[in-house]
């Protein structure tokens, strides 16, 4: 007997077929089906063959792959009984209850006392699928691993496309071509990691920017995390995603997988973007206050880093204001004998040799230059040089002797007394202080991975924002070692890389997008001379990488000239006039022959404008520049296009252009047919244009 369920919406169809009461398997999920279609007939028509050197029957690639039903790769689950005795479970269907866009699929092994429930759901307004899975069992159990529900892998598809990264060097896109074996990524670290963001993308043969089919999955949880991208003997291909192996300690009766986010496109490499970044905006982060503007930000970390002096940091704010800045953050330094990073972690009291009076005067400045006011924290970590280090040695994770990260430990946030100790610290700050932003750092990987420490930070998070639902809260790890959409369900921004090299934020920024939308991440104008790369940069560039995301500042603003200072001022009253929109946006990757050009169209939500940056990062092999195709405009429309920032052409670009003197009105189906050619210009500059439907 074959059983078959459907989940529709406007852009995909997903089927699943159970067959003799096994655990379903996905047989179909692409391009939206006919209402009427022949469930039977189409699971009919997957079935596969059988030839030589195979078993008598395909096993199912279901979505818990069995290794008790002789599948062939690599298991949904794995785990022991409480006496360490592995278990191969055999599940049968049990019920499958349909709500709306959702499925809930129960499974048991009623001989081994275990329960596996697995839920997908459709979301109809951004399109992501949304799958989780939980396993229940009678009795105490260890896992070491368990899949959220498994999808199977595009065999139209000639490669997959995952990040890497480093410190200062976040999102790197790797492409592999699929082969027969496993792909295997992991994080171990305890966090996201720099290394491994859980994303995935799967294009078919041909896919571009703005055309073919792709698939892209995100595994939205903050601790260690495993993919599995696996091709079968027999061609079939699996994609797993779960928590790290090995990452539930302690024995249990039931285990959970973060949400596993799918999409489908039919529209290139965009429409995973699209649905990612929508979906970012209006399912995943809360807001305060939704319709409050996102202020302008100056961290003033790379200005003073530990040297904290009340008339220095009053006459940066008061520099930082007449730039555009509407939020001044307190980095690192103020508490405890914060003098260097060796010290005070923990102790969240104000140091008052740096502010006798508190930070009152500071917090009183900066309001009467009409900025707020936020603070860094670091919560989960512990100095050894500390007080609460001094008094509980024992809330620190892991063994006593372990190497330090920038020389602290981390503290053991899977202890209620840790959360609660944490969260009297931080409530009385938040009381004592009128702080609407938190900085929230993670300068080091934990000393062994532990999915009880990612609850408990979760945990202690929920508790803040229960109780301080005005504060907003920035996911910082070392820059982008903590980004997904678990921490983003409890943050308003992520601060995606250490580095303000405006370069290397340029490419970051433009492969982040491909998960991230604008609103929530964090891009500022670093000093002159970046700290972290030594490369000297025009603050032209720096103004504009920065305005195409959350805006904000972190060099010392004294040390720009009279020039560099206008400039500054001219491109943050820019983002401030289109901010509202651009917090909507749809950030579009455009295709382009110039390897030396990143490109990217942000696209209104309602289509009626648009803004393009196009950033040259080097020389380019030919003369002058190539074509730019926009997308996804209004075939029919007429567009008034402008260069924002034409009066920064350098004098050898000598021709007459009509774009470098005045708007032009085109179709939008000559700028995605034909393009718009940009003046010449020199390397380490960008371009931006403007449109909109007059």
């Amino acid at each position: 007997m074959t059983e078959t369920w459907r989940l529709d919406d406007a852009r995909q169809t997903l089927v699943l077929c159970s067959t003799a009461g096994r655990c379903p398997q996905v047989i179909y999920w692409s391009a939206p089906l006919p209402a009427d279609e022949d469930m039977a007939a189409l699971a009919a028509a997957q079935e596969a063959d059988v030839t030589g050197g195979m078993l008598d029957q395909t096993p199912d690639l279901s979505i818990c792959p069995e290794a008790s039903r002789s599948f062939p790769g690599q298991p949904g689950l794995v785990l022991r009984d409480a006496s360490g005795t592995p278990l191969l479970p055999r599940f049968d269907l049990v019920d499958v209850a349909k709500l709306d866009q959702s499925l809930t699929i129960t499974c048991a092994d009623a001989g081994k006392g275990l329960t596996y429930v697995a839920q997908i759901g459709f979301d109809p307004q951004t399109h992501v699928v949304t799958l989780t899975a939980r396993l229940i069992s009678d009795g105490p159990m260890h896992l070491q691993w368990l899949a959220a529900p498994v999808l199977p892998a595009p065999q139209l598809s000639d490669e997959m496309i995952d990040f890497g990264g480093r410190w200062c060097g976040e999102f790197q896109i790797n492409r592999t071509q699929w082969s027969p074996g496993t792909r295997l990524r992991e994080s171990r670290t305890g966090r996201t990691g720099h290394e491994h963001f859980p994303g995935l993308i799967l294009p078919a043969c041909g896919t571009t920017n703005t055309a073919g089919e792709a698939y892209g999955l995100h595994y939205g949880w903050s601790g260690g995390h495993r993919m599995i991208a696996e091709e079968l003997p027999d061609g079939r291909r699996q994609v797993q995603f779960g928590n790290a192996a090995d990452t539930e300690t302690a024995p249990a009766t039931e285990f959970s997988t973060a949400p596993l986010y799918a999409v489908f496109s039919s529209g290139g490499l965009n429409g995973i973007a699209t649905a990612f970044q929508r979906h970012a905006r209006n399912r995943i982060v809360t807001w305060p206050t939704p319709d409050k503007p996102r202020p302008v930000h100056y961290n003033c970390w790379e200005a003073v880093y530990f040297d904290h002096d009340l008339p220095k940091l009053k006459e940066i704010a008061t520099h930082a204001a007449d730039l555009g800045a509407e939020r001044f953050v307190l980095d690192d330094g103020w508490f405890g004998r914060r003098d260097d990073d060796t010290s005070s972690l923990g102790d969240w009291e104000v140091d008052p040799r740096k502010y006798p009076e508190g930070l009152g005067p500071l917090i009183n400045h900066v309001e009467g230059l009409g900025m707020s006011f936020g603070i860094w924290l670091e919560p989960e970590m512990i100095s050894p040089d500390s007080d609460t280090y001094r008094a509980h040695p024992d809330w620190a994770l892991g063994p006593k002797d372990q190497i330090l990260g920038r020389q602290q430990k981390v503290l053991n946030l899977a202890l209620p007394e840790v959360r609660n100790y944490l969260y009297d610290r931080i409530s009385a700050l938040l009381k004592a202080h009128r702080i609407d932003y938190i900085k929230w750092d993670h300068n080091r990987v934990l000393p062994l991975p532990d999915a009880a420490q990612t609850r408990g930070t979760y945990a202690l998070l929920d508790r803040l924002r229960a109780d301080f639902p005005d504060v907003e809260i920035e996911s910082c790890a070392s820059g982008g070692g903590r980004i997904d959409f678990g921490i983003l369900q409890r943050t308003q921004r992520i601060w995606l890389s250490d580095s303000n090299d405006a370069l290397e934020r340029l490419r970051m920024q433009h492969d982040a997008a491909l998960f991230l939308p604008a609103v929530i991440t964090g891009s500022h104008v670093g000093p002159r001379r970046c700290h972290t790369s030594g490369r000297t940069l025009d603050i032209s560039l720096r103004a504009w990488v920065a305005a195409q995301r959350h805006m904000g500042f972190e060099m010392d603003p004294r040390e720009l000239d009279a020039q560099e200072a206008e400039i500054l001022r001219e491109v943050t009253a820019w983002w401030k006039e289109n901010r509202t929109w651009l917090a909507r946006a749809d950030i579009l990757r455009l295709d382009h022959a110039d390897p030396a050009v990143i490109a990217e169209e942000q696209l209104a939500e309602d289509g009626s404008r648009f803004v393009v940056f196009a950033g040259r990062t080097a020389p380019s092999a030919q003369i002058l520049p190539r074509p730019l195709r926009l997308t996804r405009l209004d075939p029919e429309a007429r567009y008034s296009i402008h260069l924002r920032n034409r009066a920064e052409a350098p004098d050898l670009s000598r021709g007459q252009q009509a774009i470098k003197s005045g708007p032009l009105v085109i179709s939008g189906a000559a700028l995605m047919q034909q393009g718009i050619t940009l003046p010449w210009s020199f390397p380490e500059t960008m371009w931006v244009l403007e449109g909109k439907i007059p």
